[in-house]
């Protein structure tokens, strides 16, 4: 119970969570929005505005370097995660996403023409990665996050 007492009591995690429930949240609302239907898997699934990663990412280093300053050991390690989280969501997750897409509307094809033993509904998950937009938009979330936190 100690172990969970003092993760509750860590003001650096605190902020990383709060940013990935902040953009949870967001994400869900704006896609509630956009497409007019409630999807309960936009509250933990990726990909979507805005990126939950970037704004995990970006208040724990933003959270690090107002914390331990912008010399220090933790900040340097939290934004080199940062860079590679944000990097990986614009490149290969996203283009996992693109793949997805295209093999679902393949797989509609075939299931149509009746040569295939996979139903439409074994859709591969299209949501992945984002677009720079929306992982600037995590990012600059995240940021904000960590500096109200962190302010108090």
């Amino acid at each position: 119970m100690n172990f969970f007492n003092e993760l509750l009591q860590n003001k650096i995690f605190l902020v990383a969570a709060s940013g990935w429930i902040v953009a949870q949240i967001l994400k869900t609302f704006i896609h509630l929005i956009v497409c007019k239907k409630f999807e309960a898997e936009r509250l933990v699934g990726g990909g979507g505005m805005p990126s939950s990663h970037s704004a995990t990412v970006c208040s724990f280093a933003t959270a690090c370097c107002m914390e331990y300053g912008a010399s220090s050991f933790e900040f340097a390690v939290s934004l080199i995660l940062a860079l590679i989280v944000m990097y990986d969501a614009m490149g290969v997750r996203r283009e996992t996403g693109n793949q997805a897409k295209v093999l679902n509307e393949l797989m509609q094809v075939f299931a149509y023409m009746g040569q295939s033993e996979l139903s439409p509904d074994d859709k591969l998950k299209e949501f992945v990665g984002h677009t720079p937009l929306q992982v600037v938009a995590g990012a600059l979330l995240g940021i904000l996050i960590a500096v109200i936190v962190c302010s108090f």
